[in-house]
This record gives structure tokens, sequence and C-alpha cells, in this order.
């Protein structure tokens, strides 16, 4: 290793104000990085979010909320019911990673439950909740 493009630290192991034997005769030197070469030309599909549409995302649906002391939570047993802060009837929230971006109804599909979309929250909506 060549010294003459390196930098020696001009404080002496004594006037650093610690001993560090990793560091008393240590030798920097500047970064060297590979010159940057001519952009490559990009497909069609690179330049577009098709790569993004296989990425999984969870999506939950919010059917109500409710807090509950330690007390109540440990009294409760089959049959127990727990009152939520929404009516029946009222829509439910469609969260995608923990974010609402939309509110539905609950509807019954052979026996399943499942969501009709009614609002979608406008992009501006959707960034508030952020805050």
């Amino acid at each position: 290793m060549s010294t003459s493009n390196a930098i020696q630290n001009p404080l002496s192991p004594g006037e650093m104000g610690h001993q560090n034997p990793f560091e008393a005769d240590r030798v920097v030197q500047p970064a060297r990085f590979a010159p940057i070469g001519a952009p490559q030309a990009h497909n069609a599909t690179t330049n577009s979010i098709e790569f993004l549409f296989d990425i999984s995302l969870q999506v939950t649906v919010e059917l109500g909320q409710t807090e509950m002391t330690v007390r109540e939570v440990l009294d409760l047993g089959l049959g127990s019911i727990i009152a939520l802060n929404k009516a029946a009837g009222e829509s439910v929230d469609i969260l995608v990673n923990g974010r609402v971006v939309a509110r539905g109804e609950v509807v019954v599909i052979d026996d399943m439950f499942g969501i009709r979309v009614i609002d979608i929250l406008s992009p501006y909506d959707r960034i508030n909740s952020l805050r």
C-alpha cells in the first residue's frame, strides 16, 4: 500500500485522548470508486410498475373496535359477547398493510363472509391518515 496518497493522523496516540491500539498507527486513504459506465437501456417493463404485481400485501377488514380492561378480557368465556363501536349495517374499514384505504359492507357469499367495496379513500385522505 502506497502512503504517498495516504492521510496520516495528525494527532499522536497520546493527543487523541485515549490509547486505542487499533487506531494508533492507522493509515487512512481516500475512497476510490470505479468509473460509472454509460446508462444501460431499460426495456418497457423496467419503466412500469408491472414488476410490483406479485408482491403480497396484508389485507384486513376491521369490523369494529372496543377497549377492555385486563379483568374483562380474563373474564371472557364461551358465549361471551363483545360490543364493538360500530352499528350493525355500518361500513367496515378495509386496510392494506395496516392503513385504511377503503370502506365496504359485509356480504355473505355461499356461507362465507365477503366485503363489497363501497368507497375508496382519495389519495389526500390516505396521506392524512398517515399523520
